[in-house]
């Protein structure tokens, strides 16, 4: 099988996705991997730009047109490596012929599963405005929380000027802003934007968080039927 991904949504992220892909497939060999079509987009609009209002520029089309696009090249499944795109999952799933990995879906159902309670979202204000965490976390039962409006901010200057930018990441802010929304009693704390991902990747970060990215690869392996290594059973990290 293969797996087709709409790209670009940050470059950085997507070639991260695709490092998470080939170190969790459980493979021997080159030609055991998962194939891969990737479209590197970046030219997409800004999504979050979009869902709050400060932009007319709907990303929908140009992400439905390169989906139809993998899909004719014959990806069996399609993965997203931005989180705030699946805001505009429901349209994208309507508008493209092959199934689309639900990244979020696939997250809380992870988190119900592991019997976690309660958590913390970290994600852009496009995320979190669109309440894509809140609501499926409260279908299946699990209690949230997001940060302050100050410690918002911190979260989206630690996307968008930091890692977006290619400018050092503020540890010291992002361990504050996680340590607020352990103080306030999440168990585990969602990793809700692909590039909060490589800080997780480039740090170490310490017990009880969650990286949406390390769960849609997981998914993508599983779905297009490739093993997965024992060690991504769990991806709570500790």
């Amino acid at each position: 099988m293969k797996l087709g991904v709409i790209g670009g949504l940050g470059p950085m992220a997507t070639a991260y996705f695709m490092e998470l892909i080939v170190n969790m497939t459980d493979v021997q060999n080159d030609q055991e991997h998962l194939e891969m079509i990737i479209f590197n987009c970046p030219s997409i609009p800004d999504r979050t730009k979009y869902i709050l209002g400060k932009s007319n520029e709907n990303p929908v089309e140009a992400m439905a047109l390169i989906g139809k696009q993998l899909a004719e090249l014959g990806a069996d499944y399609i993965s997203i490596p931005c989180i705030t795109a699946h805001y505009f999952y429901n349209d994208l799933a309507r508008l493209i012929d092959v199934p689309v990995v639900d990244a979020v879906t696939e997250t809380a159902n992870h988190l119900k599963e592991l019997g976690v309670k309660k958590v913390g979202i970290l994600a852009t204000d496009g995320t979190l405005a669109g309440g894509l965490f809140q609501g499926r976390l409260s279908t299946v039962g699990i209690d949230y929380i997001i940060p302050s409006n100050c410690a918002q901010r911190g979260v989206m200057k630690i996307i968008y000027d930091d890692i977006k930018a290619g400018r050092p990441v503020d540890i010291a802010l992002f361990n504050q802003i996680s340590k607020g929304l352990r103080d306030s009693g999440a168990e585990i704390i969602i990793l809700g934007c692909t590039e909060l991902s490589l800080i997780k990747r480039d740090f170490s970060i310490g017990a009880g968080y969650i990286d949406v990215m390390e769960v849609l690869a997981k998914a993508s392996i599983l779905y297009c039927h490739r093993p997965l290594k024992k060690q991504y059973y769990s991806l709570i990290s500790n």
